[in-house]
């Protein structure tokens, strides 16, 4: 174990945010550089020798908390990589996107604020990085089986470096212009800097795995081409049927899908766009969705310079306790205070969207909105609270109900769908049709990068015994796998 006495004597610290005035004016990370090494041994030694390492089971990934713990205690950076990436291919992913619940499976977070896991986690990959630690892990032999991975998200990416590194040759095909799924486009620059998902792409391309964008499979390449070409596919193309709002006025201009809106402004960063072609400048924003991605909307509206932001959420503000009905060690659901939220802007619990309006032009201009109270399990308007609220740019944050059937690829492969309308697969990740096998959102529906990546693992692992007869690869979860995470 680290300090056998530290979680007494050391208090929980997290990393220091740079104020708010200067990190809205540009898209770096809202971190301080540098400002959790100096705290972050200490921190690791809070970890308790507490014979069941509860924070195992929370981690979809089963990641080895206690002896990577130890070793950033003792300042042994590398070997504390070494544990690390046992079990994670992206700890640089998931030490800045990862909601955490191994924090709530914490033995310590019983009486005391939980270890800072993902802190100490995100501490030790980039150390790792700044001192060479990271390097190419190319397969010392080929096996001449090919795969195809469709998807480039941190399901898709975790699979590609597995089987390749398993010694399969893996092309990995995003329609996209650039790699990286949501991890690039969906999530803002300033919760993670895209030149952690460049690295490792040019990691993975040193190792043999290769890239094609622009490439739609079900459009541009057939189901049909594909299986030709490859001895196995894995699917990995995400939920990306987003939930939508079907009130009246929904077909105004300004009312956008939360992911037409955000990866546009990655796009600046990325040097595509001067401005935006959807921008809150100058605009009353308001966010539909009470999530993590409803706070991405608003972190990015106030760097576009927004008059006001207004995100609304159709469930009662969560408690700042643990509910007696979500004991530990599952993930509670709790208020919370992203740094976006640190930033401005009105939250407003317990209430439903009844209708917009627009002006003459078409464009949206305000948003009605009632108060509700569940009853029977199901929201209901409460008499007498209806309302306006200015409204010059939506978006609708309010989640994904599975994967698109429209483009072509679930009809082509003839897959079939599960009772929730993802892709059905058994517990070696594969689909009815043989050699094809699914990972991530796609085949769970929504979920956290953390299971995203356990499951690219896991499909990679069934997709080498199925090209080979066995494997070494390690199977972290089955697919019914919920842990004790919600």
């Amino acid at each position: 174990m680290a300090d056998p006495k530290g979680f007494l004597t050391t208090g929980r610290e997290v990393a220091e945010t740079r104020p708010v005035a200067e990190r809205v004016k540009d898209w770096n990370e809202v971190y301080v550089p540098g400002s959790l090494l100096p705290i972050i041994s200490k921190q690791a030694g809070r970890c308790m020798d507490c014979g069941i390492p509860f924070c195992h089971n929370g981690c979809p990934l089963g990641n080895l908390i206690p002896e990577w713990n130890d070793y950033a205690y003792r300042e042994n950076w590398q070997a504390a990589s070494e544990r690390l990436h046992a079990t994670n291919n992206f700890p640089e992913f998931t030490g800045r996107l990862c909601p955490a619940p191994c924090e709530a499976a914490c033995v310590l977070g019983i009486s005391q604020p939980a270890v800072t896991i993902k802190n100490v986690e995100v501490s030790i990959i980039d150390k790792a990085w700044d001192t060479g630690d990271v390097k190419p892990q190319p397969p010392e032999r080929l096996s001449g089986r090919t795969v195809a991975v469709i998807g480039s998200g941190p399901a898709g990416l975790a699979a590609a470096q597995q089987l390749t590194r398993a010694g399969h040759t893996v092309v990995v095909y995003e329609r996209a212009d650039r790699i990286g799924g949501l991890l690039r486009y969906g999530i803002p620059e300033f919760k993670m800097e895209k030149r952690h998902v460049n690295r490792r792409i040019e990691q993975m391309r040193a190792e043999g795995t290769k890239f094609r964008t622009g490439i739609e499979i079900g459009r541009d390449l057939t189901a049909t081409d594909l299986r030709k070409r490859f001895d196995a596919v894995v699917i990995a193309a995400g939920a990306t049927t987003a939930r939508d709002l079907p009130v009246q006025g929904r077909e105004l201009n300004g009312i956008h899908q939360a992911m037409e809106y955000l990866p546009l402004s990655n796009k600046v960063v990325e040097g595509d766009f001067v401005t935006p072609p959807i921008t809150a400048e100058g605009k009353h924003v308001v966010v539909i969705g009470g999530g993590d991605t409803g706070a991405d909307c608003v972190g990015t509206a106030h760097r576009q310079g927004a008059a006001s932001v207004t995100q609304l959420e159709i469930m009662p503000r969560p408690g700042e306790e643990r509910s007696s009905g979500q004991p530990w060690p599952t993930f509670p659901m709790l208020y919370k205070v992203t740094s976006a939220h640190e930033e401005g802007g009105e939250r407003v619990y317990s209430v439903s969207t009844t209708h917009f309006e627009g002006d003459a032009d078409g464009n949206v201009q305000s948003l009605h909105l009632v108060e509700v109270e569940f009853v029977d399990g199901r929201p209901a308007p409460k008499p007498g609270t209806e309302r306006a609220i200015p409204a010059q740019l939506v978006t609708l944050a309010m989640g994904f109900t599975g994967t698109d059937v429209e483009n072509g690829l679930v009809t082509q492969f003839g897959l079939a769908l599960d009772e929730r309308g993802n892709i059905a697969r058994d517990a070696d990740f594969a689909t009815n049709v043989d050699g094809v096998y699914v990972a991530g959102d796609a085949g769970r529906g929504q979920s956290l990068i953390v299971w995203a990546i356990a499951e690219g693992r896991s499909a990679a692992r069934g997709v080498d015994r199925y090209l080979t007869g066995a494997s070494e690869l390690p199977a972290p979860i089955r697919p019914t796998d919920r842990s004790l995470t919600v």
